[in-house]
């Protein structure tokens, strides 16, 4: 038993740490688009401008590389599995054996029986619900009008920072009067919420509790 503690703990020691990649703001994948917002020259005698548009009736929802826009989340997951399982078998064995007349008395009687069950019930329940707000850049414009949006927003609270990224695609004509499109209408979504600092850190699992918890762990 001492040699099988002593193996233990050495296994665990030479088990890596994977602690979560420190999250910054800011990063590439998900800083807003390098876009030259400056008008281009207009061609004297032309009305038509490269890159900007204007017509009688506009309003100001995203259509372009750069534009902004608002995700109202509302994420609702839930999930339910059960399952039942039962068997039961049964045999029997009897057997019996009598003298006849002239010889000694002879008599056996036997009786056996085996029965054999196994019951088993599992179940699964997960349920998760996001809501609240982001606000994100397009991206970039792809040739059938679709909109890659992506974005993030920070927050620093006491002791922690907590952070909400969003990347995926939107239709044009999802977005609503005021600019506001419903994450339920993003396809390819990923959708980040998380956070970081001591509160955090207090929540994380430690490696030793990793370890006794993982498939690894033989008892």
């Amino acid at each position: 038993m001492r040699w099988f503690l002593l193996f233990t703990f050495l296994l665990s020691g030479c088990m890596s740490h994977f602690p979560d990649s420190e999250t910054k703001p800011g990063t590439k994948d998900w800083a807003p688009p390098d876009v030259d917002y400056s008008l281009p020259d207009a061609k004297d005698g032309s009305l038509y401008r490269p890159g900007y548009m204007l017509t009688l009736f506009k309003d100001k929802r995203a259509y372009r590389e750069g534009d902004i826009l608002t995700v109202a989340l509302d994420e609702k997951t839930y999930s339910s599995k059960k399952a039942d399982t039962k068997t039961n078998k049964e045999q029997g064995l009897s057997l019996g054996l009598t003298g006849s007349a002239g010889s000694e008395d002879v008599s056996t009687d036997g009786n056996a029986s085996l029965s054999r069950g196994f019951t088993g019930t599992g179940s699964s329940t997960q349920q998760n619900q996001l809501s609240g707000s982001i606000t994100v850049t397009v991206s970039r414009v792809l040739p059938n009008g679709t909109l890659l949006i992506r974005g993030e927003k920070w927050l620093r609270l006491n002791q922690g920072d907590e952070y909400l990224r969003l990347l995926g695609l939107i239709r044009a004509d999802d977005i609503d009067n005021t600019n506001t499109i419903s994450s339920q209408r993003i396809a390819d979504a990923r959708i980040i919420y998380g956070g970081q600092g001591a509160i955090a850190d207090s929540n994380a699992m430690g490696w030793a509790s990793r370890y006794f918890n993982s498939p690894w762990f033989p008892l």
